[in-house]
């Protein structure tokens, strides 16, 4: 693949080969930040797992503590008087069969989704659409709920959720460049400990096998990490 010369640049900075302490990898992924906009910077993980068995599906949540530096809009799948309780959360966009009918269309114009357990016999009917964009409610992931307000809040203060895809990899924000070394560092370790929680009983050996720190635009600089 041909890079252009802000890339080539940027990724001259960086040791082939090397592996760098977390600290190191989010002040150098500041530093070969190029781009006229603010960044989101991402930690890229090669798993060895095998998603195929239910038994390796590596999946959680966690709410970093500078948050990701995102605006996400909630959707909120409910009826009756916890619709106030939504919309008073800060959601911004609620309703029940009449929105159910909208996503089933094909409108996906929103980051996260959280649904009363009442509504899922009608949201689950969403899967297709909603399954591989990762916006399905789901009660692990504290998503298909009564406690709207909580989640609302929840999302909307840094709350993520991780999951390993058919390839084996976990993809997932943790600030932008505009974010300290400080934070982005206190972020990505958060995630990392999450994901060490989350180990399934059944892996053995080497769990994570590689983790990368990168902007949108920038190369990817490779953490030390054993897990």
């Amino acid at each position: 693949m041909k890079h252009g010369k802000k890339y080539s640049n940027a990724h001259a900075k960086l040791e082939t080969g090397k592996k760098y302490s977390l600290e190191e990898a989010c002040r150098l992924v500041k530093e070969c930040s190029f781009a006229k906009f603010d960044e989101n910077v991402d930690l890229s993980i090669r798993m060895n797992v095998d998603p195929r068995h239910a038994d390796q599906q590596v999946r959680g949540t966690v709410s970093l503590p500078h948050g990701t530096g995102k605006s996400k809009r909630v959707l909120v799948f409910v009826r009756g008087e916890k619709a106030r309780e939504a919309e008073e959360a800060g959601a911004e966009f609620i309703g029940a069969e009449d929105l159910v009918a909208k996503v089933a269309g094909g409108w996906v114009d929103f980051d996260a989704a959280i649904a009363t357990p009442d509504m899922m016999r009608e949201v689950g009917k969403l899967g297709k659409v909603l399954g591989p964009r990762g916006l399905m409610p789901n009660p692990k992931s504290g998503t298909v709920t009564f406690e709207v307000a909580q989640a609302i809040k929840e999302i909307k203060k840094g709350k993520v959720e991780f999951r390993v895809d058919r390839q084996g990899n976990i993809a997932c924000g943790v600030g932008r460049v505009s974010f300290t070394v400080e934070q982005l560092c206190e972020n990505a370790q958060v995630l990392l400990d999450a994901l060490v929680r989350a180990r399934p009983a059944s892996v053995k050996g080497i769990y994570v096998r590689s983790v990368t720190l990168s902007s949108t635009m920038g190369p990817g600089v490779t953490i030390d990490f054993a897990a």
